[in-house]
């Protein structure tokens, strides 16, 4: 008995086997192809852009101009401050990685802008700024070596666009966490 089941065994993976085989393309036709498109790196990071940029645009919408104010505690920023560090950081990383002086200090809006319109409007400005950064990006100028924001030497261009990524996402689970305390469901899981 032992036998028969181990023969059945057999039989059905040899089976499987086959049927994986007859999935590929029909004969006589080349199979799909499967190679990467032109700048997947580049491609990769830039959606992974989008996603950041996304995030917090919609957490800008979505918050109300009373709660602008709200932190959790005493030593964190208030969601408005959050949103205008990430705009300076913003200018930061993304002249590192555009090849030029920042047009302004990560400080400059935290303690200055404070309306939500001003807000939204100066991290708008700063998404907008880093779009072209981003856009501009292929596979061979993300391994270009730049200077690296806040003083951390050279380094590819790459690793400067993927930091600001970080940054970006990392603020956005501070908001999320502002959110929840609120009782509001954040942007990405209202998607």
């Amino acid at each position: 008995m032992r036998a028969s089941k181990s023969r059945r065994n057999v039989v059905i993976l040899g089976a499987f086997i086959l049927a994986l085989a007859g999935c590929g393309a029909p004969a006589g036709e080349p199979a799909a192809d499967t190679a990467a498109p032109a700048d997947a790196v580049s491609l990769a990071i830039r959606e992974s852009w989008q996603t950041a940029r996304l995030n917090l645009v919609e957490s800008a919408d979505l918050m109300a101009e009373a709660d602008y104010a709200f932190r959790p505690v005493d030593t964190v920023r208030t969601f408005a401050e959050m949103l205008t560090h990430v705009a300076g950081a913003n200018y930061v990383f993304c002249s590192a990685a555009r090849g030029e002086a920042s047009p302004h200090a990560e400080d400059a809006f935290e303690a200055g802008v404070t309306s939500r319109d001003e807000i939204i409007r100066v991290l708008g400005e700063s998404l907008a700024y880093c779009d072209a950064a981003y856009n501009a990006a292929t596979d061979a100028t993300l391994g270009e070596s730049v200077a690296r924001p806040f003083g951390q030497g050279d380094g590819p261009r790459a690793a400067v666009l993927i930091g600001n990524i970080n940054h970006l996402n990392e603020h956005y689970g501070n908001l999320v966490t502002y959110f929840r305390i609120k009782g509001i469901v954040p942007p990405s899981s209202r998607r």
